[in-house]
């Protein structure tokens, strides 16, 4: 056991009895996809426990980012970060978007909104925001530049699972929001994702784009493609909704471990948490100064690996610098200090409801040897 690997992170797995009974049902209703009973069920449960209008189940984030983009009829130039996975600008680069990358806040690391305006010009139709690592963006600030400047806000909330700020739910922010259920996820369909909207108009919009545009068994109404969740992922929903809100609960108990262990170690920093939000815990991100912790970022994640610990260097590199973005004018380094900053000293611990104390404890005596 001494030697067992340490994982960023282990998709929860309900109990497989009872994922064998929403199974039995499945077969006796014959009903595969197509949204079928248990994709409807999913919908009306996830309204309720996000606190949320409407919502759209998606085969995946990505397609579900990809359909939002085509739903809101997104072109031209949209400002985003370069701090996120690649599926955030994958998502403008397969609508024909060009992306407009600009920094990011040195504290939240989430899209700097001081820095819209400069960037908007007259082909500009978008933001497109992240929620990074579950902490919220400056929604406010945002809305207020998109109103000035007649522009669709589409919050990537891929972490913001359940994160509330002041008591309001960030994926009512924004024109609409796109969640992913992916396993990493603290919120796993196995694969998955969701657009979140606000008008039924809207949601019948995007329930026709992702079924090939079909309205009913005769009637095509715009070109649409096949992104639909299957029964299966549905019904794996619906059993992660039963123990969700235990799973980040147990989350954060791992957090404050860390953030007791490693908060007197020089050189070792990590994201405040922010008064009126409630997290998820959705990651445990660290950032290394090398210069007080005596050992560049690299070098500690090599040697957590010799230590059979896998944490990742979430994000790194940066979206800019990968091709085909890496040639557009927005993408030089030199404009996105903080972002390159974060990038080169971030690494994610492991955090999951199931990881041992033992484990956590051998993760900070590695970061303290």
């Amino acid at each position: 056991m001494e030697n067992k690997n340490i994982y960023v992170t282990k998709p929860f797995l309900p109990p497989l009895e009872e994922f064998n009974q929403y199974l039995e049902q499945i077969w006796a209703n014959g009903q595969l996809t197509n949204n079928g009973p248990f994709h409807q069920k999913l919908e009306k449960e996830l309204c309720e426990h996000l606190g949320i209008e409407y919502i759209s189940l998606f085969s995946n984030g990505t397609l579900a980012l990809i359909t939002a983009l085509q739903a809101l009829k997104i072109s031209g130039e949209v400002i985003t970060t370069p701090f996120s996975f690649v599926a955030t600008t994958h998502s403008l680069w397969w609508n024909n978007i060009k992306p407009i990358f600009i920094d990011i806040d040195p504290v939240t690391l989430n899209l700097d909104p001081d820095k819209i305006e400069k960037a908007i010009t007259p082909a500009t139709t978008a933001i497109m925001p992240v929620h990074v690592y579950g902490t919220p963006c400056d929604t406010d600030k945002i809305k207020r530049i998109s109103d000035k400047y007649n522009l669709k806000v589409i919050y990537d909330a891929a972490h913001a699972f359940g994160v509330t700020k002041n008591g309001i739910p960030v994926l009512n922010q924004g024109d609409l929001s796109i969640l992913s259920f992916h396993a990493t996820k603290v919120f796993n369909t196995f694969e998955g994702g969701a657009i979140v909207c606000k008008d039924k108009q809207m949601k019948q919009h995007i329930d026709d784009l992702k079924n090939f545009g079909f309205r009913d068994e005769t009637t095509v109404v715009e070109p649409g493609i096949n992104a639909k969740m299957n029964e299966l992922q549905a019904a794996m929903g619906l059993l992660q909704l039963k123990y969700v809100d235990g799973n980040i609960i147990k989350r954060k108990a791992i957090a404050d471990k860390y953030r007791s262990g490693l908060g007197d170690i020089p050189g070792i920093s990590f994201l405040d948490e922010i008064e009126g939000v409630k997290h998820n815990y959705s990651y445990f991100p660290v950032f290394i100064d090398e210069n007080s912790y005596g050992r560049s970022r690299d070098e500690l994640y090599e040697e957590l690996k010799r230590n059979n610990i896998f944490g990742r260097r979430y994000f790194y590199p940066l979206i800019s610098m990968f091709s085909p973005y890496n040639k557009l004018s927005s993408a030089a380094p030199e404009l996105l200090p903080c972002a390159v900053k974060a990038s080169n000293e971030v690494i994610c611990l492991p955090i999951y409801p199931d990881l041992a104390n033992e484990d956590v404890l051998k993760i900070i005596k590695t970061f303290k040897q």
